[in-house]
């Protein structure tokens, strides 16, 4: 994985052949952490990708929950979803025949938000969270939609599967192309486990651990959505 900069001078990483199809990697609310880099580089190895992660908060890490939180409310959806437009553009200008948007958590409420906004992507496949109604209508995305949440997700209005099935269902009813998969033993950020460290930052958050099977069956959906759509 190499630094790298796109569009108007944003800082990112990327890994993964020129001229393969691309996905753009969306952090968790703790930034470009190293476990975000390696769920890229796991995607690139698995399907063969180019994927990108922009750097959203220009460096930064939030070391607690308290400190992402404040980095997170500072972050400007609107621009953020402007700097996601920009990586596509970059992606493509490398060569890159399709672009997909994976993110998880803040990135997976980002990858709807840049879906709805048509930045040039061709699928999104986001992760436990949900952005605001107020500013994105996920019912105007016309790309496929494979929206991944976890049934024991606690966080309410953000990634609960409650408001997970509601979000789906105003979207089919508008005609969106979208799968709603439920992971029986996920609970928030499931998909840390397995990265280097994420069993322990799960327990340390009080998340649920889940079985190795939900994980496994989670990274085979995504990376069959993904080569279906970016094919």
């Amino acid at each position: 994985m190499e630094k790298v900069t796109f569009g108007a001078d944003l800082p990112g990483y990327s890994v993964g052949p020129l001229g393969a199809p691309a996905i753009i990697v969306l952090q968790e609310w703790w930034g470009v952490t190293d476990m975000i880099k390696e769920q890229a580089e796991m995607l690139s190895q698995r399907g063969g990708f180019r994927c990108l992660v922009p750097d959203l908060y220009k460096g930064k890490i939030g070391v607690d929950a308290e400190e992402a939180s404040h980095l997170m409310g500072q972050l400007d959806f609107q621009t953020a979803v402007e700097e996601i437009q920009q990586a596509a553009a970059f992606l493509k200008q490398q060569g890159a025949p399709k672009v997909g948007v994976v993110g998880f958590c803040m990135g997976g409420a980002l990858s709807f938000a840049a879906a709805a906004k048509g930045v040039g992507v061709e699928c999104a496949a986001p992760f436990y969270g949900i952005p605001s109604a107020e500013y994105f209508d996920l019912t105007a995305i016309e790309v496929p939609v494979q929206a991944n949440f976890g049934r024991l997700d606690k966080n309410n209005g953000f990634s609960d599967p409650t408001t997970a099935e509601a979000t789906v269902k105003k979207m089919k009813d508008a005609g969106c192309d979208v799968e709603l998969i439920l992971y029986e033993s996920g609970g928030h950020a499931f998909m840390n486990y397995g990265m280097m460290g994420g069993e322990e930052k799960l327990k340390s958050l009080g998340f649920p651990i889940p079985t190795k099977e939900d994980v496994n069956l989670a990274w085979s959906n995504l990376l069959a959505f993904l080569s279906k759509n970016l094919s």
